[in-house]
């Protein structure tokens, strides 16, 4: 069994949107015999990208899988999506793959997403490969793909293929490590062919490089190499793995997926240097003590296995996909659900590829599989026989930016909170809450397309349509002025009246702190007993401040005098003084309108800094400082929340899709007067509407 796992491959495509990971998929199955037709991602036809949304927008919003096999390999690629939008769902599916082919646009080169998914590979330590896509294209050019990547990631490339042509005429390609040259036809079929003349130069210099590249990684080949020695194929194979698995450099590869071109190449290139789950070794996990552990991929051990995507289907229900660890796995049984410490049953083991899944009958250490109908496990959860032991979830990016939501037709509530709510199984990357401030349920998510695209699924799968809206600000009341004040409840109607009757100092506190009611009443002029509903009247009536209904926010109100009627008095009627107390001091007591600030993080390459804080100094922030996080820099400010709203798209926009940025609520300041009209007069007029 131990040479079965040796033979898997986990590869996941990643990188930017457009690179062509799905079209490379897509080649690479049809090669493999797997697809009866080549499909373009143009065409909606492909294997890979069959949800409908995906059809719709030409682009990958969740990961796919499909396992192959290549001369006796057993490779699952995992093709994930490269738009900043759904770039969680790739970041949550990277750790399950033992390695990583990041996808390079030949004509454009990187972006921001290929940086993104490098980090990703970086922090799981995960051996990587380029392999310059669209080398067809006008304008392609591999040497400058190469050097940009390189630049861009910080990371040294080691060219491991070279194109043969250009554009039109690219056609083939020179192994170094070989240094052979294969051409490929209209078919994609490879042929064996002699070097081209004039390539025959730069084919020397370009092998000579890599020779002395991989010499570097091994004293002894070093040695060997500038002695002049010639280093055989065998040796020089055994240090180039070695140096792909210690991601001393990324190897660049090279093809055109739409033409077939590179495909044999790029596979045998996997089964022979990317690593099996047994390169990989062991995976970190934490005991009930929550001590590290290591886990091996060891068959003979229990079984364990961490959960990393979830599908979730209104009519099949919920399919959950899972790396198997460790151990072996039957067709059926009975799983321990260590997060939620419960146990659970599957009747199926099944294998995904594409839109299908297909029955099998075991699992070993490195599958990547799946099973259906189970009811508490999500994605992030550690699965076992019945060892509690815990592999750390991915977090998935946090959310950039929120819409209210509401139901397009009346009394699709419930239905929607559902529906979204089963979404979320499949999208850790959504975020759903209840403001109750502006009484507004909130999606957030890291986009507009996001959240459009989340949507979409919910009518499609649920029927229900869903209307979205920018949130509303959750904005604040307060006083500036000193003022005592009397708050009588008074009213006869026959039998028992009602009477409470209270003064009230009501004084302006430091921002921050909120509501305080303090007693002052001496000589029981009010009892003790109607103390509570006097502070009850004040604190429900503050709720709704003078300006424009926002609630009353960093004032205090001292009790210090009244009266009360033996017979009349009540509860009920002290709680109606406090309230009217309240509402005849807010007019009084120079109110004004807050607005919640936020501290705002932005993380950019340094020379998008000065574009970064003169946008603050627009949007009426005030930067803080900057701090260095690696290569690149972190402006940190304070800005009003009503200047933020949209700020993800303006940031895609000042940084080519380069800046990523975090917020959170730091305070409430003062609204500026002119300002604070116009939201006073917009609010008091969409009152006056309902």
């Amino acid at each position: 069994m131990t040479d079965q796992i040796k033979s898997i491959r986990n590869v996941a495509f990643a990188g930017h949107g457009g690179a062509g990971k799905t079209s490379l998929s897509e080649a690479i199955l049809f090669k493999a015999g797997l697809l009866e037709r080549h499909g373009k991602i143009e065409e909606g036809n492909t294997a890979m990208d069959f949800q409908p949304e995906e059809t719709k927008k030409q682009q990958s919003i969740n990961t796919s899988f499909f396992n192959l096999t290549h001369n006796k390999f057993s490779i699952t690629l995992l093709d994930t999506p490269g738009d900043q939008n759904f770039f969680s769902a790739a970041k949550t599916c990277i750790p399950a793959a033992d390695s990583v082919g990041l996808l390079i646009d030949g004509v454009s080169g990187p972006s921001a997403m290929t940086e993104a998914a490098s980090l990703c590979t970086e922090e799981y330590n995960l051996p990587t490969f380029l392999f310059i896509n669209k080398l067809d294209r006008e304008r392609a050019d591999f040497n400058t793909a190469v050097e940009a990547t390189g630049a861009a990631l910080d990371k040294k490339i080691l060219i491991a293929q070279l194109p043969i042509g250009k554009e039109d005429n690219f056609v083939g390609i020179v192994d170094m490590l070989t240094g052979k040259a294969f051409k490929f036809d209209t078919d994609g079929k490879m042929q064996r062919i002699d070097i081209p003349s004039d390539m025959a130069d730069d084919v020397a210099i370009a092998k000579e490089e890599f020779i002395e590249n991989v010499a570097e990684l091994d004293d002894e080949l070093l040695e060997r190499y500038l002695e002049g020695e010639e280093i055989s194929e065998e040796d020089l194979k055994k240090v180039f793995k070695k140096g792909i698995l210690q991601r001393a450099f990324y190897p660049a590869l090279c093809g055109a997926a739409t033409k077939l071109i590179g495909i044999e190449p790029l596979l045998d290139f996997i089964n022979d240097y990317m690593p099996s789950p047994i390169d990989r070794g062991a995976w970190i996990a934490t005991d009930n003590n929550d001590k590290e552990v290591e886990i091996l991929p060891d068959p003979d051990r229990e079984f364990s296995g961490f959960v990393f995507n979830t599908i979730v289907d209104p009519y099949a229900g919920r399919l959950s996909i899972f790396r198997v660890v460790s151990g072996k796995l039957g067709k059926d049984g009975n799983l321990l659900n260590v997060n939620k410490d419960n146990k659970e049953r599957f009747s199926q083991l099944l294998e995904i590829a594409g839109k299908k899944q297909n029955n099998i009958t075991s699992a070993i250490p490195g599958s990547i599989v799946a099973v259906g109908k189970l009811k508490n496990t999500l994605t992030g959860d550690t699965i076992t026989s019945s060892e509690y032991i815990k592999f750390p979830p991915v977090k998935p990016f946090p959310p950039v930016i929120s819409f209210s939501i509401s139901p397009k037709t009346k009394g699709d509530e419930d239905k929607i909170h559902e529906a979204l709510r089963k979404i979320l199984e499949e999208d850790p990357g959504l975020q759903l809450k209840r403001e109750e401030e502006t009484n507004e349920t909130l999606l957030s998510g890291t986009g507009l397309v996001h959240i459009e695209t989340t949507c979409d699924k919910v009518k499609r799968k649920f029927n229900v349509e869903v209307a979205i809206a920018t949130p509303k600000v959750p904005y604040k009341e307060t006083i500036k002025k000193k003022i005592r004040v009397q708050g009588k409840h008074k009213k006869q109607s026959g039998g028992h009246g009602q009477f409470g009757d209270c003064w009230i100092n009501f004084e302006p506190l430091p921002k921050g702190k909120g509501f305080e009611f303090v007693n002052k009443i001496v000589g029981g002029s009010i009892p003790k007993n109607y103390i509570p509903a006097v502070e009850a009247g004040v604190k429900e009536s503050s709720q709704r401040g003078y300006l424009a209904g926002f609630p009353c926010i960093d004032f205090r109100a001292t009790v210090d005098d009244g009266s009360y009627h033996s017979v009349d008095s009540s509860e009920m009627a002290f709680k109606m003084a406090g309230s009217l107390a309240f509402k005849t001091a807010i007019a009084q007591a120079k109110p004004v309108l807050l607005e919640p600030v936020m501290k705002v993080s932005v993380v950019v390459p340094d020379e998008f800094t000065g574009d970064i804080m003169g946008d603050f100094n627009s949007r009426r922030g005030k930067v803080l400082g900057m701090d260095s996080e690696g290569t690149k820099q972190v402006v940190n400010a304070l800005v009003p929340m009503a200047e933020m709203l949209r700020y993800a798209p303006d940031l895609n926009s000042m940084t080519g899709g380069r800046g990523t940025f975090s917020m959170v609520f730091e305070t409430y300041e003062e609204l500026p007067h002119d300002m604070a009209q116009k939201v006073i007069e917009k609010t008091n007029a969409e009152k006056e509407e309902k």
